[in-house]
């Protein structure tokens, strides 16, 4: 029988670790006054970022067509572009929170 790693925690010892973890978690959510509007405030901010863009572009490019007509359709192209912007600025708020979430999981361990 191959002799274990005493510095090597046992699966039950990782469980048990995972579990307090998790108990952990659930308690600090369970301190925190639960808002519906904190959840509609986040959807309402990563909206607004996608849109505020979008519609940004589409104003701009609707003056573009306006000032100097030409082959090119602004609208469409300044449209296509705010929606790209908008939807990086949407992933970046994204990402700031789940590092956030992992940051606050990270200190209860």
């Amino acid at each position: 029988m191959p002799e274990r790693d005493s510095t090597r925690p046992s699966a039950t010892q990782n469980f048990i670790r995972d579990v307090g973890a998790q108990e952990n978690r659930k308690l600090q959510v369970l301190r925190r006054p639960a808002h519906v509007w904190s959840g509609l405030g986040m959807l309402g901010l990563i909206g607004w970022s996608v849109c505020l863009p979008t519609l940004l572009g589409t104003w701009l490019g609707l003056w573009l067509d306006k000032r100097h007509p030409g082959t090119h359709a602004w609208t469409l192209a300044l449209l296509v572009g705010g929606l790209c912007v908008g939807c990086a600025n949407a992933w970046h708020w994204i990402t700031k929170e789940q590092n956030a979430i992992q940051r606050g999981q990270g200190d209860n361990e």
